[in-house]
């Protein structure tokens, strides 16, 4: 699988989105970013640089970072708020659910390296819980983009979005799957794919993993469709109905616990409009160890071989 991965030019989301940053803030005086100590890791380094009185850092104190970005929000400021994911929603959910989504506030939520993309720091640097945590709380647009396009497009959105959005970026490299000039839209999911044996429904950085899988499966005669799934919530609920609909058959990916993220997100809209049979890869229901981000995806069944063998089992479940 890394060898697969390591033959494409791979892209650091983090450096789409501080380039789409400093390019706004140039052009947007409201435009601040605050960060928790994390000014190298969030890769804020040029935008301080370039406004040094637009970046706040307010130390290891994620409920204040959450706070800050509030009252900058209210003061008429576009907060970006970032910090490592694991923190940004576990430290801090009560002041983004009163601060942030209560008050309907205009705060950008960045989390970084989300899932496990701090993989050999282990378990308690791991992000598998915040779709589930996040996507609950109402008010709150979740988003997780697939490579270097899409976070830049999702990240000009969210600029003019007027209220909360949680952006998920990871720090381990993907290809670009998506043209340049892409135009991220909220609600809305990419056909990357045709196909009508069965649907691969993935977001972040399992989206290119699918890809390959739906290569693999080519070989085997089984036309996958892909769907890009970046808006989590909204979800595209028409893409779901019609994959379900026309495939017969969903298989979710994510870096993420199985409950409550994207593959849960999917199952609600299927079992309430067309049941079809359905498996959910992501980490299922354990802490995830130590080890690299892909050597993790792969133990948990996220290899592009690992996603072609839940396939072809689930399209025996099919009617």
């Amino acid at each position: 699988m890394n060898a697969v991965i390591e033959k494409a030019k791979l892209h650091d989301c983090r450096d789409a989105f501080t380039a789409m940053l400093e390019e706004m803030a140039a052009e947007n005086g409201a435009i601040v970013a605050v960060c928790n100590d994390s000014v190298g890791s969030s890769k804020l380094t040029g935008f301080r640089d370039r406004f040094p009185e637009r970046l706040i850092n307010v130390g290891i104190a994620e409920q204040d970072l959450v706070g800050v970005g509030a009252g900058l929000a209210n003061g008429g400021k576009i907060p970006f708020v970032c910090g490592a994911a694991c923190f940004l929603t576990g430290r801090a959910l009560e002041q983004i659910k009163a601060d942030v989504a209560y008050s309907d506030t205009n705060v950008k939520l960045v989390g970084i390296s989300s899932g496990m993309a701090y993989g050999e720091l282990g378990p308690t640097h791991h992000s598998t819980e915040d779709f589930a945590w996040v996507r609950a709380i109402p008010n709150v647009a979740v988003v997780a983009p697939c490579d270097n396009v899409e976070t830049a497009s999702a990240v000009a959105y969210a600029a003019e979005h007027r209220g909360p959005v949680f952006l998920r970026l990871s720090r381990v490299g993907v290809p670009q799957l998506l043209p340049d000039g892409h135009e991220f839209r909220l609600g809305k999911a990419d056909v990357l794919r045709e196909g009508g044996d069965v649907t691969l429904i993935a977001n972040g950085v399992l989206t290119h993993r699918a890809m390959l899988a739906a290569d693999l499966l080519v070989a085997e005669g089984i036309a996958a469709r892909v769907l890009n799934m970046a808006s989590v919530r909204p979800i595209d609920e028409a893409a779901i109905i019609a994959a379900a609909a026309e495939t017969g058959a969903i298989l979710t990916c994510e870096e993420h616990t199985i409950f409550g993220g994207l593959g849960s997100a999917v199952a609600e809209v299927v079992v309430d409009h067309h049941p079809v049979p359905m498996k959910r890869l992501g980490v299922p229901g354990v802490f995830p160890p130590t080890g690299s981000a892909n050597f993790l995806l792969d133990e948990f069944g996220m290899s592009p071989e690992g996603i072609v063998a839940s396939a072809r089992d689930l399209m025996g479940r099919k009617s």
